[in-house]
């Protein structure tokens, strides 16, 4: 349970992250902008990348979990002609084929293929783990190993802008997908091979390019704006949940972590509100379908 007055700032920061900064590396800027221990982001973003990266200040790293499966909508340019090991720009060439034959056309056909559920093969440099270690260290060693096909889920697939080698594709999918592989993909089936040479992210789940702002901004912002006009609530990880409200009594009793009567689907998440409208936190309905027990409990904002 939150403390009150634990922490002076609650909510989503949606960060533009810069090219050259991890993940990690906004998280820390930010820790150290607001002098906040609790920070995390919602959605690991490439170095190299740019775009939107939702960054959780205070109670709001308590929701981060419920945007996990939240899909996502890039910017991709795709250069064909040219295959690295890492399936973008900073990577060892691989292969180099002339790619004049390709044309809008043809690259038309070959996005059909990829639209819709696809099984995907991880790259090698990603953060995904096998027997224990990461692939990109294992690709850092100078290995590379078996990885198994995951699903992922392609909504849609477009091409922007065509000004052959270069590509530039609108990609809306699911999460786990890594448009590097999408790209390095594309460009074997067209035979000529293909890298990323330019990624931006403009949304994960209900957070857009247009509600970012850049780190280097967030100082000044902080010293002429309030914190409601800079962040997302908490509570915006479940909007698309069922909401409760619930009176004084049931309050009380929710903040001391007892559950709640309430008629409802069981395992359903639901999101909990005094009369007032203030955020009291997140519940879960019991398998016999009357009853809401906390799960999250937060203090007033």
């Amino acid at each position: 349970m939150s403390k009150r007055g634990a922490g002076k700032y609650h909510g989503y920061l949606v960060i533009d992250k810069p090219g050259g900064w991890t993940s990690h590396d906004v998280v820390g800027r930010i820790r150290r902008v607001l002098n906040e221990r609790r920070v995390g982001h919602a959605g690991t973003l490439d170095p190299a990348a740019v775009g939107v990266l939702p960054v959780a200040v205070g109670d709001a790293t308590r929701t981060i979990e419920y945007l996990a499966d939240a899909s996502k909508s890039y910017v991709a340019e795709v250069t064909l002609g040219l295959a690295t090991d890492s399936y973008d720009g900073d990577g060892r060439v691989t292969r180099t084929v002339d790619p004049g034959h390709i044309d809008r056309a043809a690259m038309e056909q070959a996005l059909d293929a990829f639209r819709g559920q696809i099984a995907q093969v991880p790259p090698m440099y990603s953060a995904v783990q096998v027997g224990g270690r990461r692939l990109h260290e294992l690709a850092r060693a100078g290995l590379e190993i078996e990885r198994a096909a995951r699903p992922v889920t392609i909504n849609e697939l477009e091409i922007i802008e065509g000004n052959p080698p270069v590509f530039s594709l609108f990609i809306d999918c699911s999460k786990g997908t890594y448009v590097r592989a999408l790209v390095h993909d594309l460009g074997e089936r067209l035979g000529t091979g293909a890298y990323l040479s330019n990624l931006v992210r403009v949304r994960t789940g209900p957070f857009t390019l247009a509600d970012a702002v850049r780190l280097d901004q967030l100082p000044d912002l902080l010293q002429r704006e309030p914190w409601p006009l800079i962040a997302v609530h908490p509570d915006v990880a479940v909007h698309d949940r069922d909401a409760a409200i619930i009176d004084p009594e049931a309050s009380a009793r929710w903040r001391q972590g007892s559950a709640l009567q309430y008629s409802g689907r069981a395992g359903e998440i639901v999101r909990v509100y005094d009369g007032a409208g203030v955020w009291l936190g997140i519940g879960q309905v019991a398998p016999e379908g009357h009853l809401l027990r906390p799960v999250k409990v937060v203090a007033a904002q």
